[in-house]
């Protein structure tokens, strides 16, 4: 396995898994700063992930 093939296989489950660690963020509420940084910084990384993880071979059914 290729360096390449481990950075992409993790930026794809990362990309699928991100939402569910965002989504408190939005529950509790961005009434601060510091939330809205936050939340803006974790959207950002998933959407980097999903540009990464794009062509991630094991997501497609054979």
């Amino acid at each position: 396995m290729h360096l390449s093939h481990t950075v992409t296989a993790a930026a794809f489950w990362l990309g699928t898994l991100l939402p569910l660690v965002y989504l408190p963020v939005i529950v509790a509420g961005i009434d601060s700063l510091i939330r809205l940084s936050l939340f803006v910084g974790l959207v950002s990384i998933h959407a980097l992930a999903l540009v990464v993880g794009h062509d991630y071979s094991g997501s497609r059914s054979r």
